[in-house]
């Protein structure tokens, strides 16, 4: 399973490609505002930042929700670096358009996915991934992991080459589970990742090593 940050901040980027892990980065305009990037020209040299440190797909939302306006702010969004990915709406306007860049070369990710209906629609236009968003759907009162295995499932059946990009990723556990169902991708905070690293009896077995070594 490849690894994202969700995240604009380039020094969480830079800590995370660091570590070893980081296969891409996803954000959104929210993610950006919280990092002050405000204005076509910031946000164009901030994707281009985040393209220099990362080897990897990173996925630049568009803010148009109509079909044109789609594809003329994703042209100039995969213009930016060959490793941006359009990030579109699942909206109808949005598989137009997701069909659209397919035919014309371009990457996309399919945002804002609840259910199964909208992934084999994201799949069927071609999308390279598609973002069930996991931690909206526990909130709303459902299982978020449950949709991840039923898509997953519904892929290998039917031979769809969409990767699965489990979003909206809340703890270590959610990272996990993801993997356990078969999601291609996992994007997170930096927290989340950092997790993965914590274990109490790793902690009780490194201070007992280091206490052992002083005896030597």
């Amino acid at each position: 399973m490849k690894f994202f940050i969700d995240t604009g901040n380039l020094s969480q980027i830079q800590e995370a490609h660091d570590l070893g892990i980081l296969d891409g980065v996803t954000t959104n305009p929210s993610l950006m505002a919280k990092e002050g990037i405000k204005g076509e020209e910031a946000i164009t040299n901030h994707y281009k930042a985040i393209c220099d440190i990362v080897d990897g797909d990173v996925s630049a939302e568009v803010l148009s929700t109509d079909f044109n306006s789609i594809i003329e702010e994703g042209k100039k969004l995969a213009a930016i670096h060959p490793n941006i990915v359009v990030k579109v709406p699942m909206i109808k306007d949005g598989v137009k358009a997701i069909k659209w860049f397919t035919d014309n070369g371009i990457k996309t990710n399919c945002t804002l996915v609840f259910s199964a209906g909208q992934a084999i629609l994201a799949a069927k236009a071609g999308a390279k991934y598609v973002s069930p968003f996991v931690g909206r759907i526990d909130d709303s009162g459902w299982d978020g992991m449950e949709l991840i295995g039923q898509i997953s499932h519904i892929y290998q059946l039917q031979g769809f080459t969409t990767q699965i990009l489990a979003a909206s990723i809340r703890s270590a556990l959610h990272i996990v589970k993801a993997a356990e169902l078969g999601a291609n991708v996992c994007t997170c905070p930096l927290e989340s990742i950092l997790g993965l690293l914590k274990h109490p009896l790793t902690d009780i077995g490194l201070a007992k090593f280091l206490e052992d070594a002083k005896k030597l």
